[in-house]
């Protein structure tokens, strides 16, 4: 089968053949229909994250169940499934005190699996390796959905959906008339302004360093663009009586932003770090600033959800007509062109590309 294979910190992208074994106990064949392309990908080839290479690119995808192992119980040929790339073991601590998203089994960005044309070890991201024509993957990694429902919507799910949505209603818990400011327009930011118009926020002020998000922010429902430069706090201010908003939720994952969402928070408001950063990129606050701004500082991880309760949940409000996350598409491409869409990602150029390989 094809995949697309990354071989090193800023290296070509390329497809090439690979193989993947059968599956084993437990584990099921998944053929890919549709599958996003995520910033945690690019974290991935421009060292950001250090995965092991050569890697199998992708975490976010839908598609159909063409062969189970031994003992699967949880779906069977012909499904239509959703990949979770953080199934929770259900027996750790966390787990047990109901916090699956930090589950201890979770967390490597990559895993070993199959070979490379020229016999090479071969990893997948996430475990799953979902930018490819199919994954082999623990029957855990799956979430049935509906038929109905469309497979490039269906991708979109399992990570920008879900994270986005979680971060609003889990994380954060924004309510009926809470101001929030959105730092960063890519697919998981315009699914957090949908989902806290959807909670009934106003204002909700989205922000990114391209004037170009302005039409996708308002698809997603913010009454305000603003463009982040050196005047988004005093725009930010002036939309909220001078006080800031009740909730910042920075989701590029860089210190300047996360920064930014801070300044963007009144006193005693809530600043959600949605997006994922660099080890090395360090946000500086005074310990006079901590106390005098009584601001909470948190982090939202996979949304703070359990995508085997949440994400069924989410798929209904899509065949309801509650939930849209087609607008976050602005490009289709297949596999080949699946590098293209790593570059215009990097260059903060539209939301999400779905690969239909």
């Amino acid at each position: 089968m094809r995949a697309l294979l990354a071989h090193g910190v800023d290296q070509p992208l390329t497809v090439e053949e690979v193989e993947l074994p059968d599956p084993g106990p437990g584990e099921v064949r998944v053929r890919v229909r549709a599958a996003g392309v995520c910033h945690s990908d690019l974290s991935m080839v421009n060292g950001t994250v250090a995965p092991p290479y050569p890697l199998v690119l992708g975490h976010e995808a839908a598609g159909e169940v063409i062969e189970v192992g031994p003992g699967v119980d949880r779906v069977r040929p012909g499904t239509h499934v959703v990949l979770n790339w953080a199934p929770p073991c259900r027996r750790c601590w966390y787990c047990g005190r109901g916090e699956p998203w930090f589950c201890e089994r979770t967390g490597s960005p990559a895993t070993a699996r199959g070979r490379t044309s020229d016999g090479s070890p071969l990893h997948v991201a996430l475990r799953l390796g979902a930018l490819a024509e199919e994954v082999v993957v623990p029957q855990e990694a799956v979430i049935d959905v509906p038929t109905q429902l469309p497979f490039a919507t269906a991708a979109l799910l399992g990570c920008a959906v879900l994270t986005g949505v979680g971060a609003v209603r889990r994380t954060a818990r924004v309510a009926p008339g809470d101001s929030v400011a959105v730092i960063g327009l890519g697919g998981v930011g315009l699914s957090v302004v949908s989902a806290a118009r959807a909670a009934g926020a106003d204002p909700v002020l989205a922000v990114d360093v391209s004037p170009a998000k302005a039409e996708l922010a308002a698809a997603a429902g913010a009454t305000d663009f603003l463009v982040a430069d050196d005047t988004l706090s005093r725009a930010i201010r002036e939309r909220t009586h001078g006080r800031g908003v009740d909730h910042a939720l920075e989701c590029v994952g860089r210190g300047v932003t996360i920064r930014a969402a801070w300044r963007a928070a009144r006193r005693g408001g809530q600043v959600t770090v949605v997006g994922m950063g660099a080890r090395d990129d360090v946000v500086s606050l005074s310990a006079l600033e901590i106390f005098h701004s009584g601001r909470t500082l948190r982090s939202s991880v996979y949304g703070s959800s359990d995508p085997d309760q949440d994400l069924p949940e989410l798929a209904r409000a899509v065949l309801d007509g509650t939930l849209d996350p087609a607008t976050l598409i602005t490009d289709r491409t297949g596999l080949d062109g699946a590098a293209a869409a790593f570059d215009r990602m990097a260059r903060g150029e539209g939301a999400r590309t779905v690969v239909l390989p």
